[in-house]
């Protein structure tokens, strides 16, 4: 089943305001066994854009659908041409203090697990494991016709040969690994196949408008039950894949915090949205619960 993405929200004018109150943060995660679910916004503090938000990517750019790149040459030209320009920016960032604090958190038994809806792998570039990637990685590249996965390292390298010379200046990067390119400076861009059959190659990530995989869903369902708190960290909940498991929670009672710099979709099922940068509320957090926070932080170089 196949649904239409789900790109803009506009919160009600009743929703709850948020606090700069670390408290009930604080005594979630002291307590144990908090559940993190985190979005597009703890990756901003390494470079990497957020959908949606001031300077989100979808005030300028409409993501790559399912529908899309499977229907059209045309649109998987535009897209490996601006995934791989995108991919020599997007492979360099590192983890910024929110994932650092995260796996902190986990190194010292406070976390029942870590689901990501990002696809830049910098939660488990930070250290935490057994993260669960609701969409997938960009590291990997999966083949429509046979199922084979491979490197996205691999494919570079196979981009790289086939596209001698190919170094247009984008416009900016966007959350999803790709860059901003005209048709004209995409123009000519050759697509490689699967190495193993010759068929066609997607990136290993949920595509909007493309459902995530049943078996990852009800896992991530199975870790909400068993958590003791939801703790949302720079999501705005605006699709359904996210916004689920915070419905799951508080359908079962089980709190839920938000860290969120504007509301979210999700702010009135939860106790209390933390209207504070994610790097520097969960980092003072660490603080007041003796949770040493370590690793480089992001910035220039890479990981």
């Amino acid at each position: 089943m196949r649904t239409r993405p789900t790109l803009h929200w506009t919160p009600p004018a009743d929703l709850p305001p948020g606090t700069t109150d670390l408290g009930p943060l604080a005594g979630a995660l002291g307590a144990g066994g908090v559940l993190v679910l985190s979005g597009a916004g703890i990756s901003t503090e390494s470079g990497i854009p957020a959908y949606r938000g001031e300077g989100g990517s979808l005030t300028r750019h409409t993501p790559m659908t399912y529908q899309d790149f499977t229907g059209s040459a045309g649109a998987r030209r535009r897209y490996w041409a601006r995934g791989h320009l995108g991919w020599r920016t997007f492979g360099r960032a590192r983890p910024n203090a929110g994932h650092l604090a995260v796996a902190a958190f986990a190194r010292h038994g406070l976390l029942s697990g870590v689901v990501t809806q990002n696809v830049d792998g910098l939660h488990q570039a930070a250290g935490s494991e057994d993260v669960v990637e609701l969409h997938g990685g960009l590291d990997r590249v999966r083949c429509l016709d046979c199922d084979a996965v491979s490197a996205r390292a691999e494919l570079a390298v196979r981009l790289e040969e086939a596209n001698a010379g190919f170094a247009p200046v984008a416009a900016g990067l966007n959350p999803d690994g790709d860059a901003d390119l005209t048709d004209e400076q995409v123009a000519g861009f050759r697509v490689v196949p699967c190495a193993r059959c010759g068929g066609v190659l997607k990136p290993d990530v949920v595509f909007f408008g493309e459902t995530v995989p049943a078996a990852r869903t009800e896992h991530c369902r199975r870790l909400v039950r068993e958590a003791a708190t939801l703790l949302v960290l720079g999501s705005s909940l605006t699709v359904m894949s996210g916004l689920r498991f915070v419905r799951q929670a508080a359908q079962a009672d089980i709190p839920v915090l938000i860290v969120n710099r504007e509301p979210t979709r999700g702010d009135a099922l939860a106790s209390t949205r933390i209207t504070l940068p994610l790097g520097e509320a969960l980092t003072s957090v660490a603080g007041r619960l003796g949770v040493a926070v370590e690793g480089r932080t992001a910035g220039p170089g890479s990981r």
